[in-house]
């Protein structure tokens, strides 16, 4: 009898220790695979030579970024996602400069565009007749992701890589946003 009684107890011990492992191990799991799917968007300013020099691919696309933040700039933003999956990847840095280092600004990518719009966000702009993706307003003060009117929107490039049917499925697109009003520029470049 009292084997028996062992036994059972050992079962016991044996079937708890195994439930509570099931347990553990799928909360774990889950933590892993639920963390690995929602893409982290870097804000951190000091990280934008991380960014610009080790974490973003393309160094074509982002060229036209300033090498170092210039010492006269003013409420610097910058919003960083390298995308999971399916998820685009972006980089965009906003600046305050003088009205006069914006004017000079303007007038260089004007002439570099080979696309302009005015406010809107990429779903805006594609609608256009030989509409391209440009991006959205990820360093936003509101949260909003369309640019105000007063911003004017520059493509200095953009790639359609998606297949027949299915354009600008895949693709990137990089460029500037000026507003003038504000004195602010948005070095943007995204990917998806």
């Amino acid at each position: 009898m009292k084997r028996s009684h062992l036994v059972k107890l050992t079962m016991i011990v044996f079937f708890s220790l195994g439930s509570v492992g099931v347990v553990g191990g799928s909360f774990f799991l889950r933590k892993a695979f639920s963390s690995s799917n929602q893409s982290q968007v870097i804000t951190d300013v000091s990280r934008y030579q991380e960014i610009r020099q080790q974490l973003w691919q393309n160094q074509d696309a982002i060229k036209h970024f300033p090498a170092e933040i210039p010492k006269d700039t003013k409420n610097l933003r910058i919003a960083y996602s390298p995308g999971v999956s399916q998820a685009s990847i972006f980089f965009q840095a906003r600046l305050k400069q003088s009205p006069a280092e914006i004017q000079k600004l303007q007038q260089h990518y004007r002439q570099l565009a080979k696309h302009q719009y005015r406010g809107g966000n990429s779903n805006d702009h594609t609608t256009f007749p030989n509409g391209v993706p440009t991006t959205f307003f990820y360093t936003s003060d509101s949260g909003g992701d369309s640019f105000p009117p007063t911003y004017e929107i520059l493509v200095l490039n953009a790639q359609d890589k998606g297949t027949p049917g299915f354009k600008w499925n895949h693709g990137n697109s990089y460029g500037v946003a000026i507003d003038n009003t504000s004195s602010e520029i948005i070095y943007w470049s995204e990917e998806w």
